[in-house]
């Protein structure tokens, strides 16, 4: 269940599209994030030279998805120096560590460890890592430790735009809304982030003779990515996909242009349009 926070966010030079430092007051764990246009800045921030685990993001080739490449350093800055000479894709930088620099080596192949599985588990972000992480031996006590540290740097990260291992579903008791049309059946939630359609939506497989590039452009990305797939005589969602707008997602499932304000409804037959716009 989400509780009321009070994060402090520090801009070192003044600006808020540059480098920030973002805490939960009352807690020991601490990030900075950089865009990599600022690493000789950077570098005279004392919290990028402690030991943590960082991430580095950026977008996949296609632009399809965000993809993250996740890390862990005796000195951060060290490593991302590297990285910085060998990746290409990343365009910023978040670090995670302590305010104090507590942290052991042990400590941040463990966080490096739990954040690539949790990582994968959720899917938001196309993972960089060539391979996984494994996990360090480490005491019990320990591990619960850094398991709390990992929720704060959860909420860090998602306050700092990096949503990494926030679920796409509402933790909230939900209003649901339908999409039909044919055989298509589409469930969803109009959400924080943007209209989410569930896994099990169906798809009427052929787009109608009227349907504009755009219609045909949203299918095949969701093609190429793994959600849609045929399914006898329709196209099937495997898994929970997030769209920036209704008619995105009812142009989707239907096939043709649609206006998804007033094509999704509640089970009371209510538009989207009607409940959240007039």
């Amino acid at each position: 269940m989400n509780k009321p926070q009070t994060i402090q966010i520090f801009l070192p030079d003044g600006s808020p599209t540059s480098i920030r430092e973002a805490e939960l007051t009352n807690r020991l764990v601490k990030a900075i994030l950089f865009p990599r246009n600022k690493i000789q800045e950077v570098i005279k921030r004392e919290l990028v030279h402690f030991t943590g685990v960082y991430f580095l993001f950026g977008m996949s080739e296609d632009g399809i998805k965000p993809k993250v490449y996740i890390g862990e350093g005796e000195e951060c800055f060290k490593r991302i120096q590297s990285h910085n000479r060998n990746k290409d894709f990343w365009t910023h930088c978040v670090i995670v560590t302590t305010k104090t620099d507590e942290y052991t080596k042990t400590d941040g192949k463990y966080l490096e460890y739990y954040c690539l599985s949790k990582a994968q588990e959720f899917g938001r972000y196309e993972i960089d890592n060539d391979t996984g992480s494994k996990k360090p031996s480490i005491s019990e006590s320990r591990e619960y430790d850094l398991l709390d540290n990992f929720e704060t740097a959860k909420i860090l990260l998602a306050t700092l735009g990096y949503p990494i291992f926030e679920s796409k579903r509402s933790l909230r008791k939900t209003e649901l809304f339908y999409c039909n049309g044919k055989k298509a059946a589409g469930i969803a939630e109009y959400t924080d982030e943007g209209f989410l359609v569930r896994k099990g939506s169906t798809c009427n497989l052929h787009l109608s003779q009227g349907a504009g590039d755009w219609v045909g452009r949203v299918r095949e990305k969701l093609i190429d990515q793994g959600v849609m797939v045929i399914d006898g005589d329709v196209y099937k969602f495997q898994k929970d996909h997030l769209f920036n707008s209704p008619s995105g997602a009812a142009v989707a499932l239907l096939g043709r242009n649609a206006n998804g304000w007033t094509t999704w409804k509640n089970k009371a037959g209510e538009t989207l349009d009607e409940l959240k716009r007039k």
